[in-house]
């Protein structure tokens, strides 16, 4: 993405995104909801915090749902979201808190460990609640990624660093334009063109009329 990055990160927990400021990052709630799930699984007051969590975040996208098919208004949603941010921060406060204790403390600590460390990015976790046209999960770029897992399992990849370059452009420019419902082989023809002639290759970028029509139909 490089340093001059200005938009908007939604991922997943790795270290690899911490670079990115809270404020421009929205964590995966697919993702969440695993961990929230492991805590679950566990006994004592790991399963009683991990099942808090995941009855605030099943209400919290029995919401999203709604604001998704119209029965729910935006700022009704950040009404309701708001209190749920408090329940699950208080709830992951508690388990920041849990003390190993004889029997069960490798449970414990995961427990704790995971909590602390989800407070710390915390205010990532609600950036689709303020900021219109966010996704909670990232999803869609699972997706768009999945072709490239299958054709690297069944070709074993490339056999040189030119090879996955190009393999990783290729990929980049067909799933780009898919999502925009653009044809890639007419733009193929006139990126090549362009480099017959020694001119700019056409943009990957949406044209702007395209961007205003598609936030209208959001809004």
């Amino acid at each position: 993405m490089g340093a001059a990055f200005a938009g908007i990160l939604i991922s997943d927990r790795w270290n690899g995104y911490n670079w990115v400021s809270r404020l421009k990052r929205q964590l995966c709630w697919a993702h969440l909801q695993r961990e929230f799930q492991k805590m679950a699984e566990r006994s004592g007051e790991s399963q009683r915090i991990g099942q808090a969590l995941l009855a605030e975040e099943s209400q919290l996208f029995h919401y999203w749902h709604r604001v998704r098919d119209g029965t729910l208004a935006r700022s009704s949603f950040r009404l309701y979201a708001g209190r749920i941010r408090q329940r699950i921060k208080r709830l992951l406060a508690e388990g920041a808190a849990y003390a190993p204790r004889r029997g069960d403390a490798s449970e414990r600590a995961r427990t704790s460990r995971r909590c602390r460390e989800l407070l710390k990015v915390e205010e990532a976790m609600w950036l689709f609640i303020r900021v219109a046209g966010v996704e909670p999960t990232n999803n869609a770029a699972e997706r768009a990624i999945r072709p490239a897992v299958l054709w690297r399992r069944t070709s074993f990849g490339a056999q040189s660093a030119e090879g996955g370059e190009f393999v990783a452009r290729m990929l980049t420019v067909v799933m780009t334009l898919r999502a925009q419902q653009r044809n890639v082989l007419e733009y193929m023809t006139r990126a090549c063109h362009a480099a017959r002639q020694n001119i700019a290759a056409p943009s990957l970028l949406p044209k702007l009329s395209d961007i205003e029509g598609h936030q209208l139909l959001a809004a």
